[in-house]
This record gives structure tokens, sequence and C-alpha cells, in this order.
């Protein structure tokens, strides 16, 4: 029984430790946007405010084309090669959400939200202004609600969930390369975003 005992409370010992280390998993970055600057966060093409834990722009249709028709955006420097981001959108009339992975010489992995469903794009080395098409779903981009999110890459396979549908797994080989930067951006209409955060 003594040693059933001991045996016991290394158990113990182990599972509690694991589970702290799980709590004390790090974060590479969150933005609860509660303030006006964070570190890292540029946020362009737009009046973007950052209030309550929300971060919230309507387009100006006169900058979106100054900007060679390019609807405001929110980019995150931060280098990683693979990592889990989750963030959560509303859209009111856009006709466009992304969610863009870029690198030293430009995209790598891109998710966007439109009314015709969700596509996964892929962008090989020197490849800008035509990307691979990597998969396509009917998900259309909801408007007025909530929609969380979650993407994950690890080297050439991205997972992408969103909502409460189950994840959809895309490969290529593109989205293994360095990346040194992500980003959120819509047009048209305007755009609520919360909850953004990347973990290895």
């Amino acid at each position: 029984m003594r040693y059933s005992g001991v045996f016991g409370g290394v158990f113990c010992l182990i599972v509690l430790t694991a589970v702290a280390a799980l709590a004390a998993a790090p974060v590479l970055l969150r933005d609860d946007f509660t303030a006006a600057t964070s570190a890292g966060r540029r946020s362009l093409r737009g009046d973007w405010t950052f209030a309550g834990g929300v971060a919230s722009c309507t387009q100006d249709d006169e900058l979106y084309k100054k900007h060679k028709n390019h609807g405001p955006i929110i980019f995150y420097d931060l280098p990683f090669d693979d990592a889990t981001v989750t963030f959560a959108f509303k859209a009111e009339r856009a006709k466009a959400v992304v969610f863009t992975a870029n690198g030293q010489d430009g995209h790598i992995f891109r998710v966007s939200w439109g009314p015709r469903g969700t596509a996964v794009r892929g962008f090989p080395p020197g490849v800008k202004d035509n990307p691979i098409s990597v998969g396509q779903n009917e998900q259309p981009l909801e408007q007025g609600v909530w929609v969380p999110v979650r993407v994950t890459l690890k080297g050439p396979q991205a997972t992408v969930q969103v909502g409460n549908a189950a994840p959809q797994v895309y490969e290529h080989a593109s989205f293994a390369r360095p990346k040194t930067n992500i980003s959120v951006g819509f047009s048209f209409g305007s755009l609520d975003v919360k909850e953004l955060s990347v973990a290895p």
C-alpha cells in the first residue's frame, strides 16, 4: 500500500505539472483592443477605433480608391514559422473579409470570406498577383454576427475552423515559409474584430 501511495502522489504531481504547463503555454501575441496602440499593431487605410475590447472601422470609399481598391487593414509584425491564430469578426455590409500571413517576399497564406463562399490561397515564391487556389467551400461571409476563426499553420498544412463548422485542412508547400506578419482586412461596409491572439 505504501508503494501505491507514493505512486499515486507522483502521478498526481505529474498531472498537476502538465496542467500548469498548459495553463502557462506561451502566447506570441495577444491584442485585447482596449488601447489605441499595441505592440506590433499597424492599422491602415481607414479610421480604426479601439475600445471595449473591439477594433472597429468603416470603409472610406475615397481611401479605398486611393489605395488601389484595397480596404482597411490591421497588420501585426511578428516573425514565426508555425502558429495558431485566433480571432473573431463581425461584418456589416462587407463584401470581403481577409486573413493573410505574409513573409519577407510577400504573401504566403490567405483565407477570404465573401458572398460566394470561403477561399484558401497559397502564394509560391515570386507569385504575388496570381495566387494558387488551394481550396474553396460554400460557407459564405455572414453579416451582423460574431464569427470565431482559428487558423493553424504548421509546415505545409493549414487547418482552418470557422464558427462551429468542422476544421478544414489544406496543404501547399508555400505555407511552410517563414512568416513575418499577419493581417486582417476587409472591403466595403464595416468590420469589428476582437480577441486576436497568436500562440505557438
